[in-house]
């Protein structure tokens, strides 16, 4: 059985419902990489704001993200997308309760342009400060909105830096029951887009040109390749990841006896891994929660959601606090 994911409500890019005050707000801040994230969540899970301010017209130019022109470009519009987000969700800083923040993993530099700016936040009003970790986000993405998935639970994350299987019995932790031992999938993805000059972000644009061509025209591992058979190529490629993927979730699934499965992370956005996870379990009878896209990339919601189930410190503790670009 395929069951879509807690969609974000009405408006979520756009706007929650003004007006209201819903209460146990939790303004969450993500700078990881090379997005500015802020988003707005209700302590129950209700998603109230998620803004996402992307640079990736800005590094196309060099072929990848550049830490430094990250960190810059954060500076310049983390307060902006911050109160963006707080209009979105009808209320102000007076409204919230608990102020969240990735403390890794990241790039150094982006990830302390996040962390000084909800550190000031929070002890602007005294307010409580969580520390998250980036991946922990993505393991509970699936508990927010109107259709939470519950313990226990099997999740796929799969993004340009990390690609685990985890199991979760208690969203406050998970436990990682396999990692790749080489490159990440979504940087596979992307190493497969340059080398056939689709440039950045190449995850998306090898998707869309895979979408014309014949998957089984290339057995992988091996090199080769022309112009006219790039589609041909990127299908290929494409699905010599899935593939490899759904084979370890299919073990997983055997092994863990579990009923639900999440996936998330920037390449749970991928056309042919959601149809592949989906087709796996109707096969498997297992449910299957699919973020939307705006939830598998980087995104400050996933950050609210794992700050429900993470200790706060309270002022003035986290006036010390570091970031760390790799987490124990």
């Amino acid at each position: 059985m395929t069951g879509s994911a807690p969609a974000a409500r009405p408006g979520q890019q756009t706007g929650g419902t003004r007006g209201a005050e819903p209460p146990g707000c939790i303004l969450a801040i993500e700078t990881s990489c090379d997005d500015t994230c802020a988003a707005v969540v209700t302590v129950d899970g209700e998603l109230l704001s998620n803004r996402i301010a992307s640079q990736g017209l800005l590094h196309a130019r060099y072929g990848g993200v550049v830490p430094e022109v990250a960190s810059r470009r954060h500076l310049e519009v983390i307060d902006a997308v911050t109160a963006d987000a707080l209009e979105a969700a009808g209320i102000t800083l007076a409204d919230v309760d608990t102020v969240a923040v990735t403390r890794g993993p990241g790039l150094i530099g982006a990830l302390l342009v996040g962390v000084s700016s909800a550190k000031a936040l929070a002890a602007a009003r005294g307010l409580p400060l969580v520390p998250v970790d980036h991946l922990h986000g993505h393991v509970v993405s699936a508990t927010l909105g109107p259709d939470p998935i519950e313990p226990p639970y099997l999740c796929l994350v799969a993004s340009g830096g990390h690609t685990f299987l985890g199991r979760v019995e208690d969203p406050a932790h998970y436990t990682v029951l396999g990692e790749t031992l080489d490159d990440a999938a979504g940087e596979a993805f992307d190493k497969g887009a340059r080398l056939l000059g689709l440039g950045y972000p190449g995850g998306p644009a090898l998707d869309r040109l895979a979408r014309t061509g014949d998957a089984q025209a290339f057995r992988f591992p091996r090199s080769a390749g022309a112009e006219r058979r790039r589609a041909d190529l990127a299908a290929s490629f494409q699905r010599a990841i899935v593939d490899a993927l759904v084979v370890r979730v299919r073990q997983a699934i055997a092994r863990e006896q579990v009923e639900r499965l999440a996936i998330g992370g920037g390449v749970a956005a991928n056309s042919e891994l959601r149809q592949a996870m989906g087709d796996l379990c109707d096969e498997l009878g297992v449910r299957l929660w699919v973020p939307p896209p705006e939830l598998c990339t980087d995104n400050a919601a996933m950050i609210a959601a794992a700050a429900r189930f993470t200790p706060a410190l309270p002022y003035p503790e986290y006036l010390n606090l570091d970031a760390t670009a790799r987490l124990a």
